[in-house]
């Protein structure tokens, strides 16, 4: 019996099995733990040992360095928008290594300022790494190989990040009291251009089983809710939706404070516990974090992500307050656990709730939009700490507004519009 020919070949989404351990699709997700980890280290946990640095080298005031900090992700958010667009039209490996390069020149430039105008300039130019190589890179990559295990995927890719705050910043405070910040920087520059061509070349050419999808042509796969799904979902689209607000403003709340205190970190703690203690703490964060997102990545399919969202930023609130409460190195070392298990999955849980409650066929262009306003809300937590600080001369209050945020956020989430439009 004759049967229609078909209008495009089979792709390896039909042919491969993703659960297999095979599927080359986790060679990808490899590169991008790889590539997590550089940007990450450097290009998020590295901003509070920068700011340390800066700070002892150049007397320059905490609001000051924290501000550029809050300048590199306001233009990084805007960037990061259109990340779909770029991949779609460069390709993933000339946006990774895009990324690459102006990671390294940026980190290497940082120990040679002398003019805060430097710094800015520096932290712009490194804003093109993390829109190419951070979360709404790595989402849109990963998209492109995963469907059903796209929640696993991303949870085991981003734990990369966490493995950059384990080994970069501490190696990085370490070489640089032991010779000094100019061989940690050069050093660490090295490293990205080392790993990155490496992955970019042997990973990241490979052909992917699916094709960045335009943003106009995206129709809904499947009609299980109506409400959400029957409809062409673009920017403008998800800009005016109830949904998409729900889950970006949220989420933008929290990463705020998340981002504030990670970067105020080592200079909250130094004063407290000493310098290399406080190199130990970031590495205790991060260590959690990994531990945190296993667990997600484990029971993802199985929970309320909403639910468990909530519960985890109730979690960090809960852990600040008891950081602003004693200088006792054991107890701040158990408190720091606890902010860092929940640390990777408040960036991941966007993902995970956005694949859940929206077509797959959007989740790209959805996930570049949801992480270009939470960047641009979260440019601002930094900078906001650092205002605090130096106006009430302590970080106690700087905390307290972390804590009101996640609390904030965890109401906000655990409310979810009856209407998605």
């Amino acid at each position: 019996m004759p049967s229609a020919a078909p209008t495009s070949p089979p792709t390896l989404a039909f042919t491969l099995d993703e659960s297999s351990r095979h599927y080359p699709g986790w060679r990808v997700v490899f590169a991008c733990f790889v590539m997590a980890a550089l940007v990450w280290g450097f290009g998020f946990y590295g901003h509070g040992f920068y700011l340390a640095e800066l700070q002892r080298s150049h007397g320059w005031p905490t609001s000051l360095i924290a501000g550029a900090s809050t300048l590199y992700y306001l233009f990084s958010a805007l960037l990061v928008v259109f990340i779909s667009d770029a991949i779609r039209c460069f390709g993933v490996r000339a946006c990774t290594l895009t990324g690459a390069f102006t990671l390294a020149g940026s980190v290497a430039a940082l120990p040679f300022i002398t003019e805060p105008w430097q710094l800015v300039a520096a932290y712009l130019v490194m804003a093109f790494a993390w829109a190419t190589m951070s979360l709404g890179a790595i989402n849109n990559i990963l998209g492109l190989w995963f469907e059903s295990k796209r929640g696993l995927a991303i949870s085991l890719a981003l734990n990369g990040a966490s493995f950059g705050g384990i080994v970069i910043v501490p190696a990085l405070v370490f070489l640089s009291g032991a010779t000094s910040f100019t061989t940690a920087m050069l050093a660490g520059a090295a490293l990205v251009v080392v790993l990155m061509l490496t992955v970019a070349f042997a990973i990241l050419g490979t052909r992917a089983p699916r094709v960045p999808t335009d943003e106009r042509v995206l129709l809904a796969a499947t009609p299980e809710s109506p409400s959400s799904r029957a409809q062409v979902w673009t920017r403008a689209s998800a800009l005016r939706s109830l949904a998409f607000w729900n889950v970006s403003g949220a989420f933008s709340v929290a990463i705020t404070s998340q981002a504030g205190f990670l970067v105020h970190q080592i200079a909250f703690l130094e004063p407290a516990i000493g310098r290399y203690a406080a190199g130990i703490a970031v590495a205790i964060t991060t260590s959690m974090a990994i531990v945190g997102r296993l667990v997600l990545g484990a029971l993802s399919e199985r929970i309320n992500q909403r639910t468990a969202s909530a519960v985890s930023l109730a979690a960090q609130a809960a852990a600040l307050a008891v950081m602003t409460q004693t200088q006792d190195p054991a107890t701040l070392f158990g408190a720091c656990a606890v902010y860092g298990f929940s640390v990777g999955n408040v960036i991941t849980f966007p993902s995970l709730i956005v694949q859940h409650e929206f077509p797959a066929a959007a989740f790209g262009m959805l996930m570049g939009l949801s992480t270009g306003i939470s960047q641009f809300t979260y440019a601002f937590g930094p900078g906001l700490l650092g205002l605090v600080r130096d106006a009430t001369g302590g970080y106690g209050a700087a905390l307290a507004v972390c804590i009101a945020l996640n609390l904030i956020a965890a109401v906000i989430v655990l409310r979810p519009p009856r209407s998605t439009v």
